[in-house]
């Protein structure tokens, strides 16, 4: 079994509130789980207007498809247009 875990950091431009944060963020959690059918959720910076930090895992059986999936995600993430990627970390954990 493998375990594609990543997170992707998020700079919010023109976020001045935590309700506004919270709007971009589900958004971006909701496509990368219906692009993906990944486990998503936001994980650090919670406080923070214009910060956002969202962790996501995959996992199946193939170390090759896992990857090219994250590598996706990660694509997906970027062209999505809706706050600026600024991070993005990943690792592939063979069980």
């Amino acid at each position: 079994m493998v375990v594609g875990v990543g997170m992707i950091t998020f700079r919010l431009h023109d976020c001045h509130s935590l309700k506004a944060k919270r709007r971009i963020v589900k958004t971006i959690i909701s496509q990368i789980r219906n692009n993906f059918n990944a486990s998503v959720a936001e994980v650090g910076a919670n406080d923070i207007h214009q910060r956002a930090e969202i962790g996501f895992s995959l996992t199946g059986n193939d170390r090759q498809l896992i990857n090219s999936k994250v590598d996706k995600l990660f694509n997906l993430a970027e062209d999505l247009g809706i706050a600026e990627v600024i991070d993005t970390e990943m690792e592939l954990i063979s069980i």
